[in-house]
C-alpha cells in the first residue's frame, strides 16, 4: 500500500505492507532510530511519538493508518532549525535519563503532557507522574524525569 507520512516536517512516500507498524516505518523506512522498540505490546512506551500533536505508542498503530498525518519523533525536537526543545534541555540538565532506552518515549510523552496543560497551570509531581503512566523506566526511579518535566514546564512558561 502506498502511504505519504510527514515525519519531522519531511514528507516520506513509501509502498508498505498493510500490516507494517508505525514504529517499523519510522525506523526502517524513515531511518530514524531514536524511537525504540521495547515490548511490542504497548506496555513500555519506548516507541511513543507525537501523532498530530498527541502522544501515541507507535507499536500499536499501522503505518497505513497515518497516511497524510503528521508524526514527530525525538529527532524532530532534538534540534529543529538550531533550537532544542525545552523538554530535551531539561532532561539533559536534570539527568532525566540513565541508560537512555526509555528517554525518547518519555520526552515525547512529556511534550504531549505539557502541551495539553492549560497555560498558567503548574502540574504537581503527582499530576506529572500520572501523565507519564504507560511509559516505563527501569533505571531512574522517575525522580529526575519528574523534576526534568517540572523544569521544562517552567522554561516553557517563560517563553510565553
Amino acid at each position: 500500500m502506498n502511504v505519504t507520512v510527514i515525519i519531522n516536517q519531511k514528507q516520506i512516500v513509501a509502498d508498505v505492507d498493510e500490516n507494517m507498524l508505525l514504529v517499523d516505518f519510522i525506523r526502517e523506512v524513515a531511518g530514524l532510530k531514536a524511537t525504540n522498540i521495547g515490548c511490542d505490546t504497548s506496555t513500555c512506551g519506548a516507541c511513543t511519538v507525537l501523532l498530530n500533536g498527541q502522544s501515541v505508542k507507535s507499536c500499536t498503530i499501522l503505518a497505513v493508518q497515518v497516511d497524510k498525518k503528521d508524526i514527530v519523533t525525538l529527532e524532530g525536537v532534538s534540534e529543529s532549525e538550531g533550537l532544542i526543545h525545552p523538554v530535551v534541555k531539561a532532561f539533559s540538565q536534570c539527568h532525566g535519563l540513565q541508560c537512555g532506552f526509555c528517554t525518547s518515549g518519555m520526552v515525547m510523552a512529556a511534550i504531549s503532557l505539557l502541551s495539553s496543560t492549560p497555560n498558567g497551570k503548574i502540574l504537581s509531581e503527582e499530576e506529572i507522574r500520572q501523565g507519564l503512566e504507560g511509559n516505563l523506566c527501569r533505571c531512574t526511579g522517575y525522580n529526575n524525569i519528574v523534576n526534568a518535566i517540572s523544569v521544562a514546564q517552567t522554561m516553557l512558561s517563560l517563553e510565553l
